[in-house]
């Protein structure tokens, strides 16, 4: 059985759906997860990965773990803890999904060192384990999706520097491959987008996606810290604007993995925006 935490999440509901077609049992554990959320024959677990004897029950029976912090970048996760729990329970494999900020930003607390310290647990955990460490995710646009629905519009900085995002799609399948897979054990892998891609065609390819124009609106960098800093940490806010507004070689290098697993190239972003136009109707 293998089991998956974030299961609710932009990766874990399509790496679910995976793995369950694939044929394989799947427990599927989130803090809010219910049995609407996911495919049929899907056991469900309410659990938190902050609070570690909270995973027994979906540990149970199970070999393998994929471990997801659910996005808030690992704070108030103790991963030494979390791989105890599982050691005892029975795992013998884990697949981490990690960051690229650990190799890209690794000055950074919020980028790179939080998962870093992941990582490294993971490697000295006793278990098999695979990292995948993604970029960004094409996900991020849905931030955009209240303005598009009522305004047909996009604002965000830097309109015109681009990033090489990915799918999570992509990064559900490279999971469930690395899942289901012994030939992965011991491997780090890079996950990003076919091509960098701006704020700007972002906003067009929502537009195409729509069938109708989207208006892209550029913000100034302290536009963009202000509204940022309403939700996130400041060291956060100001890597964040830095990797957008100045990202480096390895943030915009291209990373064959995805192909090299999955034996065809990462989706493009506007595929992403039209398997997704609902969100932004």
């Amino acid at each position: 059985m293998i089991v998956v935490t974030g299961a609710t999440g932009n990766v874990g509901r399509p790496l679910v759906q995976a793995l369950a077609e694939a044929g394989q049992q799947v427990t599927a554990v989130s803090r809010g997860i219910t049995p609407v959320d996911l495919p049929g024959g899907t056991r469900h677990v309410r659990a938190d990965l902050a609070a570690q004897e909270t995973l027994r029950p979906a540990l149970q029976g199970a070999g393998t773990l994929f471990l997801h912090d659910g996005g808030a970048g690992g704070h108030g996760l103790d991963p030494r803890a979390v791989l105890d729990v599982a050691r005892g329970a029975g795992i013998r494999r884990v697949v981490l999904l990690s960051s690229q900020g650990v190799i890209t930003r690794p000055e950074s607390p919020s980028h790179g060192g939080v998962m870093r310290s992941i990582e490294e647990a993971v490697r000295e955990s006793g278990l098999a384990w695979t990292i995948l460490r993604s970029g960004g995710f094409a996900s991020n646009a849905y931030a955009w999706a209240e303005s598009v629905r009522a305004e047909r519009t996009v604002a965000a900085p830097f309109g015109d520097v681009g990033i090489p995002v990915i799918d999570p799609a992509d990064i559900a399948e490279v999971a469930a491959v690395a899942l289901m897979k012994d030939e992965h054990a011991g491997h780090t892998y890079e996950l990003n987008g076919p091509a960098a891609v701006t704020p700007r065609q972002q906003a067009a390819a929502i537009g195409g996606a729509l069938g109708e124009p989207v208006r892209f609106v550029e913000l100034t960098r302290g536009e963009a810290h202000e509204r940022m800093s309403a939700f996130l940490p400041e060291p956060v806010v100001e890597t964040t604007l830095a990797v957008l507004g100045e990202p480096n070689a390895a943030e915009l290098r291209l990373s064959p993995d995805v192909e090299r697993i999955l034996g065809r190239a990462p989706r493009a972003f506007d595929r992403w925006a039209r398997r997704n136009v609902e969100a932004f109707r």
